[in-house]
């Protein structure tokens, strides 16, 4: 039926969206519609089975046909419809030289850097833009493309300033081989656009942008105003020269200075991949680390730029509260005074574990406190213990992993903010409703999600209204074929937290049944906001903060506790032993202060909102007398004479696969069962919703940046608060 010419690749078979006339269209595509990557508004890089890709067409069978290109050396490349000369070049190993290419924004073709010769053609043609043709011989070296490219880098260099030995991107420059976070020097500029993609096109800011043509064009915001986004950051690792470098680190180091070290970030529950640059015991900066699976490679801001916070306020030393000030003393000193209050309490002892607590101390307190006769053991972020509460993980996990979220056709937001909660997923979310035409609707407050959505309103009756069908956005949820609903965790310590969790689950089984979907897609996801939480519900921390305030305990470890909103009023009569990294706020109410290892100081092991256990390796030591959380907690158990049964961080790990396996495997995923039984126990849960509005915490930026005791700490995150709220005052 198809017939095969040069310039055919594939062909499409499409039926009217109208069921009622159905009637067929083939589509033929060309090379020219692919290098435009547009037939009806559709993107056909990735355009599949099923898809509607207008009002009017929805496509029913895809026909593609290989395409043999002897290129590169004369090496013959079979290679996918779609495949461009550049793409085709690195599966055999060569690297074609450019500068405004990057695989995960959309093609410019600016530079012209990677033109090359293509047999029998007069001119050369951009590699990055071109699609492979059969039987082409492309040669990347030859006479006629190296003098292409030398007439390029010419027009290039004509205003580029030669500062290479004091720029910073010296060493990383690809020339050589706007806010309080970025350092601009425009005079390096080569305009190729690339910063202004990844703010369009991934973080959703349209700030930035070029004025002026050829010779004379600028790129900068449209009008006098700084580029603060969550993610700007990512443009410092996108510009290919030294136009756009990073400011809290200009003039520190050379790249060859420094050593690396492989980690994962801590300050949210995506835990994304990073590069610890750090030099004679101190961290640098921060850089990411690909990994397809979570974070790509992009970091948010606030894991890039925080890292100044780990020299600021930290605690170096044991401390006692003396004659009511906290003083430095010895180890001993502060282990003895808090066993003595450890063996006189007996089982009234309690531990609220924080945002940045590793999951080897997490399981080392547990011990310990269920050794001193207790189960009182809390997260900061309370989790219902009604219907199947944390005995099954299918309640607390996002359940369809965080590369998926893309794929998902219409997505239900309740009470969460991803943008600034978890920004690495609100740019897989913003990637689907750019490329998978997804529609998104929002149970809270209105805020800005950086693309399209419904705001559905913030009542919680309006999840009921989704489950029993009674709602207009019901048509939507009814044609969905993938849908995805993501209840954020702050929402679960409300009052009513247990019944929003088993309505959300109820919604979850109406929409499974309704768009039959397979066993792989699950429609029910809970977004933490917390490095620790999920680790934490694994080993069995059941517990609520509000419990422990009424139980009165007589001894209380705070395990990094900053964020509960804990104050001295609240345990009058308690001997309060806080364990961590920074004297931030449970510090200042605490009896004896142990001093912790931050996480860039530690290998530990943390679980991510997915379920994906990692861990962080130590790139530095602690800092004075600081130790590993676990090893605090081990030698108090030893001076309380219930010495815990292992002594190095082997024995530590092989007690967390005796609570969960899932616990170190590192990069392993394991997913969650059980969806059935746990929708029958949520059907237990007694109660109603209350009369108050869903709240979300972080709606802005100035909200995003100091959420953890490093951020607080960190000079950059409080100057990126008074640039964003300076330039609020501003547009008023």
């Amino acid at each position: 039926m198809f017939y095969y010419t040069r310039y055919q690749i594939f062909a499409i078979k499409c039926s009217t969206a109208n069921q009622d006339d159905v009637k067929y269209k083939y589509i033929t595509l060309t090379w020219h519609h692919l290098a435009l990557c547009t037939v009806h508004n559709c993107d056909l890089t990735r355009v599949k089975t099923g898809q509607v890709i207008s009002s009017q067409l929805k496509i029913e069978e895809v026909w593609q046909f290989q395409q043999n290109v002897e290129t590169y050396n004369d090496k013959p490349v079979q290679v996918p419809p779609g495949t461009t000369v550049l793409q085709a070049a690195a599966t055999v190993g060569v690297e074609i030289p450019r500068f405004c290419y990057h695989e995960r924004l959309a093609v410019a073709g600016n530079c012209r850097m990677c033109l090359v010769e293509i047999e029998k053609q007069i001119k050369p043609v951009a590699a990055c833009a071109m699609p492979v043709m059969k039987g082409w011989r492309v040669k990347t070296n030859s006479d006629f493309t190296r003098k292409a490219r030398e007439g390029v880098m010419e027009f290039l260099l004509v205003n580029h300033p030669l500062d290479c030995p004091i720029c910073d991107q010296g060493g990383e420059c690809d020339l050589q081989d706007q806010s309080p976070l970025i350092k601009t020097v425009m005079t390096r500029c080569i305009h190729c656009t690339r910063c202004i993609r990844f703010a369009s096109e991934v973080a959703g800011i349209d700030d930035l942008g070029t004025t002026g043509r050829g010779n004379a064009m600028e790129v900068g915001t449209y009008v006098e105003k700084m580029f603060l986004s969550e993610l700007s950051g990512n443009i410092i690792d996108l510009c290919p020269v030294g136009a756009l470098t990073n400011k809290p680190y200009a003039f520190v180091a050379r790249p060859w200075e420094t050593r690396r070290t492989d980690s994962i970030d801590v300050h949210d529950a995506v835990g994304s991949n990073i590069v610890i640059s750090h030099r004679t015991g101190e961290v640098l900066r921060i850089l990411p680390r690909v990994n397809e699976e979570i974070n790509e490679e992009w970091l948010s801001d606030k894991s890039r730029f925080a890292c100044d916070g780990l020299k600021c306020q930290r605690l170096i030393t044991p401390m006692m509260k003396i004659n009511g000030k906290l003083e430095s003393v010895s180890w001993e000193d502060a282990l003895v005074a808090a066993a003595k209050e450890i063996c006189c309490a007996s089982n009234k002892c309690a531990a609220i574990a924080g945002k940045l607590a590793d999951a080897e101390a997490l399981v080392t307190l547990k011990d310990f406190i269920n050794k001193l006769g207790s189960e009182s053991l809390a997260t900061e972020q309370s989790f219902p213990k009604d219907g199947a509460g944390i005995d099954l993980r299918s309640n607390y996990l996002l359940n369809n992993t965080i590369a998926k979220v893309e794929d998902a056709d219409v997505v239900v937001l309740i009470g969460t903010n991803p943008r600034y909660e978890a920004p690495l997923v609100n740019t897989r979310l913003r990637k689907g409703y750019i490329h998978g035409e997804q529609t998104i609707a929002l149970i809270g407050p209105d805020v800005d999600l950086t693309y399209d959505h419904e705001h559905l309103g913030d009542s919680l009756d309006i999840i009921t209204q989704l489950k029993s069908g009674t709602h207009p956005f019901c048509s939507t949820l009814k044609n969905a074929k993938k849908p995805l609903v993501i209840l954020g965790a702050e929402q679960l310590t409300r009052k009513d937290g247990a019944k929003i969790l088993a309505e959300t689950q109820a919604l979850a089984k109406a929409l499974e049944s309704t768009s039959k979907i397979s066993g792989e897609w699950k429609v029910l996801n809970l977004l933490h906001t917390n490095a620790s939480q999920v680790a934490a519900l694994d080993i069995g921390y059941n517990s609520t903060v509000e419990k422990i305030k009424q139980e009165q305990p007589k001894v209380l470890f705070l395990l990094g506790a900053d964020d509960a909103n804990i104050t001295k009023e609240n345990f009058p009569n308690t001997f309060i032993i806080y364990i961590g990294s920074h004297g931030d706020q449970g510090a200042t109410i605490a009896d004896v202060v142990l001093a912790g290892a931050a996480y860039t100081e530690k290998n530990a092991s943390y679980v991510n909102t997915e379920g994906r256990a990692q861990q962080t390796c130590a790139a530095i030591t602690p800092p004075g007398m600081a130790r590993s959380d676990w090893k605090i907690i081990r030698a108090l158990s030893e001076i309380c004479d219930m010495t815990l049964p292992y002594d190095d961080l082997n024995d530590v790990r092989l007690r967390l696969e005796e609570v969960s396996p899932h616990l170190v495997r590192y990069g392993d995923l394991e997913p969650a069962n059980f969806f059935a039984e746990a929708l029958e126990l949520s059907k237990e849960t007694k109660g109603s919703f209350l009369p108050d509005p869903i709240n979300i915490k972080q709606r802005s930026l100035d909200q995003f940046f100091m959420t953890d005791a490093v951020s607080r700490a960190s000079p950059t995150m409080a100057k990126c608060v008074q640039a964003v709220i300076k330039q609020r005052q501003n547009e008023v």
